[in-house]
Order: C-alpha cells, then sequence, then structure tokens
C-alpha cells in the first residue's frame, strides 16, 4: 500500500471515524486514498481555522481524540489558531500537515512552511515523518501524546513523496513501547501518594470552611462522579472554571456556579472567605483569580493537577499533588469519613440567597434568550459559543445538566469558535441537540462556515445576540475607557443575518419582540436542519458581576 493508505489504516485501527479538513497539492496523496476509504467521514470545511475548531469540538464533545487534516502552507498556517486554542484549553487533537517533498525542504519551494517550528510552542509534540516505515509508530505516538496525561495537540507533518511511496507489510511494524514508556506520566509511588492523599484528608478534616474549585481537568478525567460524592460526603460547596461547566449539576443544591471575573458573587465571596480551597484540574487562570495577592487569603491551599508545571506557577499553595484527578478523588473518598460544614454552608447559602444573578426583565433580554434556550431544552442541549459577552451570559444562565455540554473557548478566547465547534460536536453526538450561542462580531469571523452546515445537513442552531457592536470590548470602554467607543460598532451597515444564513443554504429567523422568541427556537428545533436565529438585543447591555482586572474577588462591580 502506499504511506497514505497506510496512515487511513492506521487511523480506522485507532477508532478514528471523522477528519475534519482542506485539500491542496501536498496533501493529495491522503486525498486520493480517502476517494474511495469508506471508513473514515471527511468533511470540508470553508476554511482550514474552521476545519481546526470542528475537530476541536467533536473532541470536547466525545471525549475522543480530534482529527484535523491540511495541505502544506498556507493551510498548515491556517490551523494554526485552532491548535494554540486547544493547546490552551487541553484539548486533544491531532493535526496531520501535508508537507512539500524531502528533496524540496527548506528551498523555499511553493507552498513550503516549517510548521513544526511554527506550532512547536503550541503542541505537546509534533513530527515530521521522514520515511515512511516510520508512519504507524509515530501516528500511534502521536495519538497517545495527545489523550494522556494532560491533553493537548500534537503535529504531524507529511511529506508528499513519503505519502506516495509504495511500503509492504513486512516494513510496517515497529515496536513503540519504549516511546509510550518515556512520554508516560510519572505519578508518585504508591506509598508516596498514600501519605500525599492522607495529608489532603487530615487538612480538609482540620478546615471549618471548604471550598472545592473544579476545572476542565475534572471532565478530562470523566471525575465528575467522584467530584459529586466528595461534595456530598464533606457537604462542601463547588465553584469551577469555565472550563469546568458541567463538571458538577448546576442546579446541585451545592453549586456555585463559575467564579473569577464573571463568576457569581456568592462563588467569590466563598472563596474570599474560605480557610480551605481544594483546587482539582484548575490551573487558577487570571480571569479567575483576579489580584494573587487578594486570591482566596484566609485558605489553606490543596491543589491537584496531571500537569507539575502548574503547581504553584500562577498561586502558592500549602499541598501541591501530581495526580490523575479521578484517582486521587478514589483515593480521598476512601480516607475521608463523611462531615457536616452546615454552619458554613448556611453562610454560603445566605449569600446564594441575597446576591444572585440578575437583569433588568424589560424588553428583549440576552439573559432571558439563554434562560429560554435552557427551558425548552431541558438544559440538556450541548451549548457552543463564540467569545464574548454572550459567552459569560451563556456561562451563567444556562442550567447544565449533563458533561461535555458546553463547548467553549477559554484560554485563547477565539472569536469565531463557536460554530465551527458546534459542527463539530454535532457529528461526534448526533443525538444531542447543539446550539451555538453567538454575538454578531464573532459570528461575522466564521460565518461562512454555514456552508458547510448547509452542506452536510448539520442541524446546529445558531442564536445570535445581535446589538451591532463588539460588546466585550464596548463594555470595557464603557467602564474603563471614559466611553471612547474606539471602532466596535458594527452598525455601519445593517447587516442582515436572515439573508446572509438563506444565501449559505440555511432557514433564518428574526427575533425582535420578546414575544417571539420562543416560536423561533421551536421552529428552529423542529426543521432537524441548520438554523440562525438573529435576536435583536439591547447594545448597553452588560455582564455583570464582574471584576475589573486586577482587583480581588471581593471587588465585584453590579452585585
Amino acid at each position: 500500500m502506499t504511506g497514505a493508505e497506510l496512515l487511513l489504516k492506521t487511523l480506522t485501527e485507532l477508532g478514528v471515524d471523522t477528519i475534519f479538513g482542506y485539500p491542496g497539492g501536498s496533501a493529495l496523496p491522503i486525498y486520493d486514498a480517502l476517494y474511495n476509504y469508506k471508513k473514515i467521514r471527511h468533511i470540508r470545511t470553508v476554511h482550514e481555522q474552521g476545519a481546526a475548531h470542528a475537530a476541536d469540538g467533536y473532541a470536547r464533545a466525545t471525549g475522543k481524540v480530534g482529527v484535523v487534516l491540511s495541505t502544506s502552507g498556507p493551510g498548515a498556517t491556517n490551523l494554526v489558531t485552532g491548535i494554540a486554542n486547544a493547546y490552551m484549553d487541553s484539548i486533544p487533537m491531532v493535526a496531520f500537515t501535508g508537507q512539500v517533498s524531502l528533496d524540496l525542504l527548506g528551498k523555499d519551494s511553493f507552498q513550503e512552511v516549517d510548521i513544526t517550528g511554527v506550532t512547536l510552542p503550541i503542541t505537546k509534540h509534533n513530527f515530521l515523518i521522514r520515511d515512511k516505515k516510520d508512519i504507524v509508530k509515530k501516528v500511534k505516538e502521536a495519538f497517545h501524546i495527545a489523550i494522556t496525561g494532560r491533553p493537548g495537540p500534537v503535529l504531524v507533518d507529511l511529506p508528499k513523496d513519503v505519502m506516495t511511496q509504495q511500503i509492504s507489510e513486512d516494513e510496517i511494524r515497529k515496536d513503540i513501547n519504549g516511546f509510550i514508556e518515556t512520554f508516560s506520566s510519572k505519578q508518585h509511588s504508591a506509598k508516596d501518594f498514600g501519605n500525599l492523599v492522607e495529608k489532603a484528608a487530615e487538612m480538609i478534616l482540620k478546615s471549618e470552611r471548604p471550598v472545592i474549585y473544579a476545572g476542565g481537568g475534572i471532565i478530562s478525567a470523566d471525575a465528575s462522579g467522584e467530584l459529586a460524592q466528595l461534595a456530598e460526603k464533606i457537604n462542601a460547596p463547588v465553584t469551577t472554571t469555565l472550563m469546568g461547566i458541567t463538571s458538577f449539576p448546576t442546579e446541585h443544591p451545592l453549586s456555585l456556579g463559575m467564579l473569577g471575573m464573571h463568576g457569581t458573587a456568592y462563588a467569590n465571596m466563598a472563596v474570599t472567605n474560605c480557610d480551605l480551597l481544594l483546587a482539582l484540574g484548575a490551573r487558577f487562570d487570571d480571569r479567575v483569580t483576579g489580584n494573587v495577592a487578594q486570591f482566596a487569603p484566609k485558605a489553606k491551599i490543596i491543589h491537584v493537577d496531571i500537569d507539575a508545571a502548574e503547581l504553584g506557577k500562577n498561586v502558592n499553595v500549602n499541598l501541591g499533588i501530581k495526580s490523575d484527578v479521578k484517582e486521587f478523588l478514589k483515593e480521598l473518598l476512601k480516607a475521608l469519613p463523611p462531615k457536616e460544614h452546615k454552619e458554613w454552608v448556611d453562610t454560603v447559602m445566605d449569600w446564594k440567597a441575597s446576591y444572585p444573578l440578575k437583569y433588568c426583565d424589560e424588553g428583549l433580554k440576552p439573559q432571558y434568550v439563554v434562560e429560554e434556550i435552557c427551558r425548552l431544552t431541558k438544559g440538556k442541549a450541548i451549548i457552543a459559543t463564540e467569545v464574548g459577552q454572550h459567552q459569560m451570559w451563556a456561562a451563567q444562565y444556562y442550567k447544565f445538566k449533563e458533561n461535555r455540554s458546553f463547548i467553549s473557548s477559554g484560554g485563547l478566547g477565539t472569536m469565531g469558535f463557536g460554530l465551527p465547534a458546534a459542527l463539530g460536536a454535532k457529528l461526534g453526538r448526533p443525538e444531542k441537540l447543539v446550539f451555538n450561542i453567538a454575538g454578531d462580531g464573532s459570528f461575522e469571523m466564521n460565518c461562512h462556515e454555514l456552508f458547510t452546515a448547509a452542506r452536510y445537513n448539520i442541524p446546529v442552531i445558531t442564536v445570535i445576540f445581535n446589538n451591532r457592536t463588539l460588546g466585550m470590548v464596548r463594555q470595557w470602554q464603557e467602564l474603563f475607557f471614559d466611553e471612547r467607543y474606539s471602532h466596535v460598532h458594527l452598525d455601519e451597515v445593517e447587516t442582515d443575518y436572515v439573508k446572509l444564513a438563506e444565501a449559505c443554504g440555511v432557514k433564518g429567523f428574526k427575533v425582535t419582540q420578546k414575544s417571539d422568541l420562543t416560536k423561533a427556537i421551536e421552529q428552529a428545533i423542529s426543521l432537524e436542519a441548520p438554523a440562525v436565529i438573529d435576536v435583536k438585543i439591547d447594545p448597553k447591555e452588560n455582564v455583570m458581576p464582574m471584576v475589573p482586572a486586577g482587583k480581588g474577588l471581593n471587588e465585584m462591580l453590579g452585585i
């Protein structure tokens, strides 16, 4: 078989059923091999960035490795934002890039780019395959690296001539155990790990005001069940990061929702006043901590993470434990007896009652739009978002009931992420309703992926919060730049998103009155086809509460 045929055979052995990509010259041998290959579905997006985000959304929704394929040069560089997005949010992805033939490398050949050099800072590892006999070994290595330890993206660069060369069965198989052992995440010894778990249990039992702080690592490790058991066993409130949303049911009595810059007031107050913070699979990013000197000032901090580099990186901790959080929680549950913190929980619940999320319910408000989507889907849809105010409203007001149902760009904050990510999520979880909650500015970045939705009839519903402005930037300019609204308004041209959708072959709905919203959502759901709902909202509506940049969590606006 050819190298390209061997690549596809190897991907099938690894369980790959879907590839997102875009063909081009250096990738032609791979696309030729795909021509009659029925075991893998290929989805051609409109732009390679869309393909990368779709692979990312597929991975987030399914827990499997997302796969994206492009040609060399501009095709490969168009993947860079999507790769960086996956890297920042620890999402398992393997990107395959076509490359010029080996004899043309280093000669500034047509569409040649050193993509392994370009992506070195934003991948866990990358490969340039120079020998056809390395295809199986390095592809399997790439998947192993992407999914183990702290997940993340890996890039495999495939020269055109390596893909066209013939290779026999006896040249193919290589033992990769040595490599896998090298890249395996080294854990503490059983004795040391047991001692650390005991020390954590001792600190928890001594605390009177504990808070559990859960990040995306809980979802990656499939540890939501253990997290709920722990919270209930020690009667401790739970707050999550943006990436940790869905790791703990939003409507659980002990749930505090999200903390940080746009977190709930009661989550921020609980963290500020707790005497113990148990951080699980979270990295203490600046949007969570605010002013680090004022973050959890009264608390001893236990930090558990699969990546030792995160322990103590942003916040000083009293006990750092390098571990898979699921394994840690299993052992901690064995070591901990039940404990009540009734007085503390009562105090936190009083804050929850006194400082709820709130908005002025006059007219068509974005918060109401999210609540209505939640009501009509019973909290069981997959919600993808773009980046901006609408993202925060979705995080605040949708009551998530199921794991892996919130698909959003956290660390990189990538506008244009939501629509292609929603397409990937729907293809990975076809039985689920999938919504993309979008701002008009973010939607315009990758709105052309509506063509992809139409071509493959992928029934994703995009709800555009149309305020004719770059909402989050406008909010910052209002609050911190003396209302100097520099280049944020989009009302120079009144874009008709319904016509845009219809031009792409997608049904569109326009909503300008609150009374019309429910019908539009219900009609979009009933289509079982891609749809766009253009919802006109107040351009002056702000996301609150808000912790200004550089301030402490106790310095919230809008509570």
